[in-house]
């Protein structure tokens, strides 16, 4: 009865048919009439119904997934109800209502719920917002998803009602509601989403910036060290009618091969397919690794800058969005979606940093860095990765917390085209009348081609003012799609002797000086030399003439005395080490007389410089095209292919350095994988303690076949056994042959009956001449859960005749096979 009362109060909660059905575990509040009359649905009447909980109460707990104060407009979060041990409850109920609203009406909910498992939750019947269970069962924790509201939803609750044996514990505040606010803008400027239409006037042209964060140090669990990357970034600035990805929404055939390849090329296809409702194609390079420091401007000494980009918004396409792949990675990304830099004062936001967290494209069901592709069938919805995804996850934290963003995208505007309508001033520094179209190299290398910068060009090739050549190179670095061909690393372009150009091109730009070195002298008077270097040769290729070192004399200390020592003068300098070009010379001089003390001499006796000798001019390697990739060296898994070049300038021209051939890793299918199977168990005990019978053996699946390889053989033998003759006579002498005629034809007379049937399946009441038999017992537990393992039963004598034989009465042992499926 307690049991049946206990799925009332559950019924009740669900239902709601009477309020009478579990009175004394709860009660309603009874509302005014007025109230009452307003509504009667069901989805009012569990907002009016009140716990009996005492002050102090925390067995229960409603939690948000990093615990928010706030709310991202149209972010997703995890939602958990649980109690602490060793509390459990069987039934629940959540809700989100806005503010101040008394939950009768469909409006006054606020976001959505998502089912996570649908084995634990439902939505309600009589109230679709309200999620509850799907059994009445123990429990001590239920999750779900839940999508915030759009902006300008303002504040709301989340509310959860627990049913624990007869009593239900409902509150409007504590630790089963969660009041969140919506969460404002970082910057003023930037439109709160959807803004369907954009009112101002011209066109802004942005600076998008990434920063990548994702690093060993902020996220050490199973970092990839040698493979971490960010892939070629593509996005675009498009109009409201377009949408590139979305959380809730279904990865295209694009979005999925940057996801899981990080091949941009299909994703660029979809864009420019988009006619009008693209202006601007959005795309960077490939980073690696994937940790670039924040902030950190470029400069020369540098390694690399952080992939920008920069694009053009109006007033129809005013959204921008893109993404890139966190690799090695099942399907992760990054990316704003339909980021909106329009303002509702009518003009163009000046500044939008997004910190990121990675997100899942519903297209593979890894869980690790690097989990074997394993596609999601059916394929499943966009949705942002959590800390409680699953616990061989890099970014699993039991207790819930956030993830640490991976990134940070910085989107700057840096001018302004056209009249501007806004009424809002900006800055001084940012107001443009015009913007003069800039004149780019186009640059038609795939994204999916990571290539070092260029070198700077050489000199040319001729030193008068005939027809020269000059060249520049840079290496491949990765190749990412091998179905899309790199172009050359070499490029050349003619060029004539210094002082040949018609344009004012021979103008070298220099760096800046850096700082003096020290004295070469400890004490008295000595030299120190600053060097600078070419930043930019010629564009005519002559040579430059500014000088790249200085030197001066110095003094240390006048009034000392070289720690009384005595010295030579400074010998000649050597001759220069280089021909050509830049070497280093050196001069000596010795000790006349040391110190009276003994002590060593301080001054120096060996002076090494530079020394630049007249420009080295040197012919270029000239190559041929790179030839084809050679197949890969294997059949199966990873191997090795090469590629040659040949060497096309005279070798009297000098030694050529550059590399003839290259070598890289290739991956074919997985090499099939045969069925491996541990050894023969021993042969088991026979199955009969006299008569014919059987014995077997097992043997283990320890490697299921994979890739196509072989199956897996037998696991279970069988062969017969045969211990001794059953004496069914009740004498001592021996049985006649009418007496063995007669019992050969009564056995072939049970076998038709029983048509085929195993000795093990006999009638368990069967009795021996002068005995009697107890029923077979049960079977034993299987020795093995799986691989094969053994059961047994037994029937022992209950009663025993004066005349039975001592043989006709002996317990009986029946074996079989069992759990022989693999393991």
């Amino acid at each position: 009865m307690a049991g049946a009362g206990i799925f009332l109060c559950i019924l009740l909660l669900q239902c709601f048919i009477s309020s009478a059905l579990c009175n004394a575990g709860f009660a309603f509040t009874e509302e005014p009439s007025e109230r009452a009359g307003k509504s009667d649905g069901y989805c009012s009447r569990i907002l009016r119904a009140q716990g009996t909980r005492k002050e102090g109460y925390n067995e229960f707990r409603l939690r948000v997934e990093g615990d928010p104060e706030n709310y991202q407009p149209g972010s997703t979060y995890r939602v958990t109800l649980y109690a602490s041990s060793p509390a459990y409850f069987r039934g629940f109920t959540l809700i989100a209502l806005r503010e101040g609203r008394e939950g009768d009406k469909e409006e006054d909910y606020a976001g959505n719920f998502q089912i996570i498992d649908e084995e634990d939750t439902q939505f309600m019947i009589n109230c679709p917002p309200a999620v509850t269970e799907s059994t009445p069962r123990r429990r001590t924790r239920i999750q779900v998803f839940w999508t915030a509201p759009p902006s300008s939803s303002g504040c709301l609750t989340l509310k959860a009602s627990i049913v624990q044996k007869r009593i239900i514990y409902f509150q409007d505040e504590g630790s089963l509601t969660k009041r969140m606010c919506e969460k404002e803008s970082l910057y003023g400027e930037t439109t709160e989403k959807p803004l369907l239409d954009c009112c101002a006037c011209g066109t802004a042209k942005y600076r998008v910036t990434f920063y990548g964060n994702w690093s060993e140090k902020v996220h050490p669990k199973d970092y990839p060290r040698r493979a971490n990357h960010w892939s070629a970034i593509i996005g675009a600035s498009h109009s409201k009618n377009y949408v590139l990805w979305e959380y809730g929404g279904y990865a295209s055939e694009g979005i999925k091969k940057v996801a899981e390849l990080g091949s941009p090329v299909s994703m660029e296809e979809e864009i420019r397919q988009k006619g009008d409702d693209v202006l601007t194609v959005i795309k960077m390079k490939a980073q690696w690794p994937a940790w670039q420091p924040l902030n950190v401007p470029f400069s020369l000494s540098s390694s690399r800058a952080a992939p920008s980009a920069e694009f053009s918004v109006d007033r129809t396409r005013h959204l921008m969005s893109f993404l890139t792949m966190l690799g090695p990675s099942p399907d992760w990304n990054v990316g704003l979606s339909a980021e909106d830099l329009c303002t509702k004062e009518c003009g163009w936001a000046q500044r939008v940093v997004q910190d990121m967290i990675p997100w899942d494209a519903g297209t593979d069901n890894g869980v690790t860095y690097e989990s074997p592709n394993k596609p999601t069938v059916p394929q499943e919805k966009i949705r942002p990765l959590t800390s409680l995804d699953h616990p061989q996850s890099p970014f699993y934290d039991p207790e819930g917390g956030a993830i640490t963003p991976v990134a940070r995208v910085v989107v700057e505007r840096i001018a302004r085209k056209g009249e501007q309508c806004n009424i809002v001033p900006d800055n001084v520094d940012d107001i443009v009348a015009d913007i003069a179209q800039e004149e780019k190299e186009e640059d038609d290398t795939p994204e999916t081609c990571i290539y070092s910068n260029w070198s700077p060009w050489s000199a040319c090739s001729s030193a008068t003012c005939d027809k020269g050549k000059r060249m520049r190179q840079r290496m491949l670095k990765a190749q990412l799609d091998l179905s899309v061909p790199c172009p050359h690393t070499q490029d050349f372009e003619p060029c004539m002797g210094p002082g040949c150009s018609d344009e004012e091109g021979s103008t070298c730009t220099m760096s800046e000086w850096i700082t003096w070195s020290p004295c070469s002298m400890s004490c008295g008077m000595g030299l120190r030399s600053r060097e600078r270097y070419v930043k930019q040769f010629p564009d005519d290729g002559s040579v430059c003439t500014l000088p790249t070192e200085e030197n001066e004399k110095c003094i240390v200390n006048e009034e000392c005395t070289l720690n009384s020592c005595l010295v030579t003068e400074w010998g000649e300098w050597d001759s220069c080490s280089a021909t050509c070009g830049l070497g280093m010379k050196r001069r000596e001089r010795m000790v006349k007389m040391p110190p009276p003390d003994g002590s060593i001499c301080g001054a120096e006796v060996l002076e090494v410089e530079k020394c630049m000798m007249p420009e080295c001019h040197t012919i270029p390697c000239m190559l041929s095209p790179w030839s084809d990739w050679s197949d890969c060296s294997v059949t199966c898994g990873k191997g090795m292919r090469t590629r040659q070049r040949v060497l096309k300038s005279p070798v009297e021209l000098g030694e050529c350095t550059e590399d003839l051939e290259q070598v890289e890793k290739c991956m074919l299918p997985e090499c099939p994988t045969d069925c491996m199977v541990s050894e023969w168990t021993e042969w088991s005990e026979c199955n009969k303690s006299c008569g014919k019978g059987h014995m077997i053996r097992t043997r283990m699946v320890k490697l299921e076949p994979q890739f196509g390889g072989d199956s897996c053989p037998e696991t279970v033998q069988r062969k017969k056994c045969k211990i001794r003759k059953c004496n069914r006579g009740g004498g001592h002498g021996q049985v006649n042959s009418d007496e063995k005629k007669r019992r050969k034809e009564a056995r072939e007379k049970r076998r038709s009956k029983q048509g085929g049937r195993q000795g093990e399946e006999t009638t368990s009441t069967a009795e021996h001449p002068g005995c009697k038999m107890r029923p077979w017992s049960s079977w034993t537990d299987c020795t093995k859960l799986c691989g094969g393992g053994i059961q047994e039963r037994l029937m022992t004598a209950k009663r025993r005749l004066k005349s039975a034989q001592l043989p006709s009465c002996k317990d009986r042992k029946e074996i079989r096979a069992c759990n022989v499926h693999p393991c």
